[in-house]
């Protein structure tokens, strides 16, 4: 049923390899055949900027419409149909699909199931998907600092010389490679729920499923030893692709409550500069006005005393 979009992904593996290969670089070589997969990831992440984008917008709002939220749950939280019926209420009229913040997502998954299936007949020896037997042929024998593209850790060492790879030496790279792949994993979750930290209260159940499901990303590093090593590399780059991303959105599109750092400016309206803030100068001193004392008048000591005068 996914034919189809095997046989597109390993068409535009082919063609970026051929494009590698026509500017110089060794058609056989690891680092053609891995920079493909780099180049394939940049190219599926680019064509999806839109959608993320529209990703961020969508939290965005559901973030905004989390105090109309916590009171209808608080009001419906003995009547689950009517809450569930009252909360999409709330998204209908703000214009709100809760589904867009998935779509992105969603979307990867079969592409990564793609490549990881296109790796996997290459790994077998199988001509398909656009392949044909030497080029089947280069991608089996490319290694990346000696493993190979479509090793994994838990192939046999008969497996590994079938490759001419020294096993210990690549399951070292992949098991490196499988740490990393956690590691971009839990940074980027953690970026992402830095986001909504502020708009959810500590015991909302989305706030909770979050940073249960940070502190479990780096198990994902264990599903890592069951795939090739070119998997590895379209998911390390897919994540560190997805920080950067939601660095630069995050920074432009503040969570509400926030200001753009584009529009971040010092006290005394002034933008911040590559050293700080703009040294502001002392305020000139303001005149005070002199207050004069009137003095009383000198008496004399028959005044002074209320008798009169000597003569």
């Amino acid at each position: 049923m996914l034919d189809p979009l095997y046989n597109a992904v390993g068409w535009v593996l082919i063609q970026i390899h051929s494009g590698l290969t026509a500017v110089g670089l060794d058609p056989d070589s690891g680092w053609a055949w891995g920079l493909s997969i780099v180049l394939l990831t940049v190219l599926m992440r680019l064509i999806m900027v839109p959608l993320f984008v529209k990703q961020m917008q969508t939290q965005r709002k559901i973030q905004e419409m989390q105090p109309q939220l916590l009171k209808v749950r608080e009001r419906y939280k003995n009547d689950k149909q009517r809450l569930q019926q009252e909360q999409m209420k709330l998204y209908q009229e703000s214009g709100t699909n809760p589904l867009m913040g998935c779509l992105p997502l969603l979307l990867q998954m079969p592409v990564f199931f793609a490549l990881f299936s296109v790796l996997r007949s290459v790994a077998q020896g199988q001509a398909q998907y656009g392949f044909t037997p030497q080029l089947v042929e280069s991608a089996q024998n490319a290694t990346i600092f000696h493993a190979p593209l479509a090793a994994q850790f838990l192939m046999s060492e008969q497996e590994f010389a079938n490759y001419h790879a020294d096993p210990l030496l690549a399951r070292v790279v992949i098991a490196i490679a499988c740490i990393i792949m956690g590691t971009t994993t839990f940074l980027t979750m953690r970026q992402s729920m830095k986001r909504s930290a502020g708009t959810l209260a500590p015991d909302n159940p989305m706030a909770q499923s979050q940073r249960i499901m940070m502190y479990l990303a780096p198990a994902f590093g264990l599903f890592g030893l069951g795939m090739p090593i070119g998997v590895l590399i379209y998911w390390v780059t897919s994540n560190v692709w997805t920080m950067g991303q939601q660095h630069f959105i995050y920074r432009n599109q503040p969570a509400p409550g926030e200001e753009p750092a584009s529009k971040q400016a010092s006290p005394n309206g002034s933008a911040k500069g590559l050293l700080g803030k703009r040294k502001e100068s002392a305020p000139e001193p303001v005149e005070q006005p002199k207050i004069e004392r009137k003095q009383p008048k000198k008496q004399t000591r028959a005044k002074r005393s209320g008798g009169s005068p000597r003569k």
